[in-house]
């Protein structure tokens, strides 16, 4: 019979006498892992599936909006999440993204033209907002602060497996049973996920009598809407300058600070304000964004850098980000153990912040010389900083809020890395793509202005077209490109070394009586 599970941190938050948690606790932190597995996993493979699905479906024109709708829906949804979980409940709120996100998958796989795909893929992406918040709320709820650092390395593994085998199983799965099978792979693993929250995961029912502030929920929809649009469109489908750019960052501004506002009247606003006033928390939402920024931009432009420069092979792109990964679950495994072991933490964002700068300069001086070697040595310094930082943002924030906030926590943390990303892969891209250009008319003339007229990132087979001395000029180009993206990092990051010194000890939750505050 399973055991049922509380939300405070007494008994059915500690281990038995043998040191192991209970079977339930553990078969419940299974089941969120494959859920975090399926939020991770399912952009991964899609990518690697899309010209398969271009092929069949047509719509090229509205390729983007394939990823796009997802990245806003899930973007806009993730904040409403967590503020339902406070409300009503984690499990029920939990399990209903869940199956959200399984209606979606299965009718993305049944599209039959690309205005389908597109809107079963937002579909998707509304239930795909809840999976990851849910994940970390219901860890809060289970796991007091002090022994949640045990699970960071299983959360950071999950992690580095979809990036690393998302577009090896997205290229196995597309070439074998088709593209559509991309999406309805999520199906039995979300089921599976499903009957064991079901079964084992017992948290107490809450029913709030406040009504959801729709009012709050609008406002911050069409805001984040608005910055998704104008980091995903921004120097790619319209100019930086164009009308439409200004009108969207407009609406953003606009929509945000009526968000703002209306949150210090709302009965119950959907991201209560109070919790900013914990200094921890604000620092922790400022070092997820800078992360966000970083490792969405580093791991965008490693395998364009390593393919198009050291010639790698398109098919393994997951596998040449294994340096960075490995030592991104390595250092975040250490990290775990040692907060758990010593209920200290704040090393981790200064030394995470330190490396992370380090590592990006160091990525910054790469040219059409560095050896595979070299380079995997500089991916790894970036991931022992991303692994020094990944999960312990997300733990100090939990720490630093009441019970009562656990979902708007997690989901304002979750959201800040989400918004980080956006404009980590538009400003680093934009940055990038303007040097490309700049370099190619320099090196290669018209013929290079030509090349790179439609997009500065070209396939491997466009580029095996090119003649020698424009593919000597385009590796010169990317090579300048990846130095000017990286070098924007490491500047970036320098204010997350800088936020992380800010960060004051605050001992963790469930500590102990032998755990002494920090002076």
């Amino acid at each position: 019979m399973a055991e049922t599970l509380t939300v405070d941190t007494g008994p059915a938050g500690q281990e038995t006498q043998d040191g192991k948690r209970p079977r339930s606790v553990r078969v419940v932190l299974l089941a969120l892992m494959i859920t975090m597995m399926l939020a991770m996993l399912d952009n991964m493979i899609i990518g690697t599936a899309m010209p398969t699905i271009v092929g069949e479906l047509g719509g090229l024109e509205h390729l983007s909006w394939v990823v796009t709708s997802y990245t806003l829906a899930t973007a806009a949804s993730t904040p409403l999440w967590g503020k339902l979980g406070d409300m009503y409940g984690r499990k029920g709120v939990f399990m209903a993204s869940i199956v959200l996100f399984l209606i979606g998958s299965a009718l993305s796989g049944m599209a039959q033209d690309m205005g389908q795909l597109i809107g079963f893929r937002a579909v998707q992406g509304l239930g795909a907002g809840g999976l990851m918040v849910g994940v970390m709320a219901i860890i809060g709820d289970l796991i007091p602060p002090r022994e949640r650092g045990k699970y960071q390395g299983m959360m950071a593994g999950v992690m580095a497996l979809a990036m690393i085998g998302g577009p090896l199983v997205g290229g196995t799965i597309t070439d074998h049973w088709g593209w559509r099978w991309a999406f309805y792979i999520n199906l039995p693993l979300g089921v599976v996920a499903l009957a064991a929250i079901s079964v084992v995961l017992h948290l107490p029912r809450k029913r709030s009598q406040a009504r959801i502030d729709y009012l709050g929920a609008g406002l911050l929809t069409v805001g984040i809407t608005a910055i998704v649009l104008v980091t995903t469109w921004g120097g790619t489908e319209y100019a930086w300058d164009s009308a439409m750019i200004m009108e969207l960052v407009a609406i953003g501004v606009v929509a945000l600070v009526g968000f703002v506002f209306w949150q210090t009247k709302a009965a119950e606003p959907v991201v209560p304000l109070h919790i900013f006033r914990s200094r921890n928390f604000t620092l922790m939402s400022v070092i997820g964004f800078i992360t966000g920024f970083v490792m969405f931009g580093a791991t965008l432009f490693l395998p364009l850098y390593q393919q198009s420069v050291q010639g790698a092979s398109a098919t393994n792109s997951g596998l040449l980000l294994l340096p960075m990964l490995g030592a991104m679950l390595v250092t975040s495994m250490v990290a775990g153990r040692v907060t758990t072991n010593t209920g200290r933490y704040k090393l981790f964002p200064v030394v995470g912040g330190a490396l992370m700068v380090v590592g990006l300069y160091l990525l910054s001086t790469m040219d059409t010389g560095t050896s595979r070697f070299t380079s995997g040595v500089f991916m790894a310094v970036v991931g022992l900083g991303m692994g020094c930082l990944m999960q312990i943002t997300m733990l100090v924030a939990q720490n630093s809020v009441e019970m009562k906030d656990m979902g708007v926590a997690s989901s304002s943390t979750t959201l800040f890395r989400t918004l980080g990303s956006s404009f980590g892969v538009a400003v680093m891209g934009a940055l990038f793509n303007n040097q490309v250009q700049d370099v190619m008319s320099e090196r290669a003339g018209s013929l290079g202005a030509k090349v790179t007229e439609q997009s500065a990132q070209l396939d491997a087979a466009s580029l095996a077209k090119l003649p020698e001395a424009a593919r000597e000029a385009y590796q010169h180009a990317v090579s300048s490109g990846t130095h000017s993206a990286f070098l924007l990092g490491a500047v970036v990051a320098v204010l997350s070394l800088v936020t992380a010194v800010f960060v004051k000890e605050v001992p963790l939750k469930g500590t102990g009586p032998e755990a002494k505050p920090a002076e």
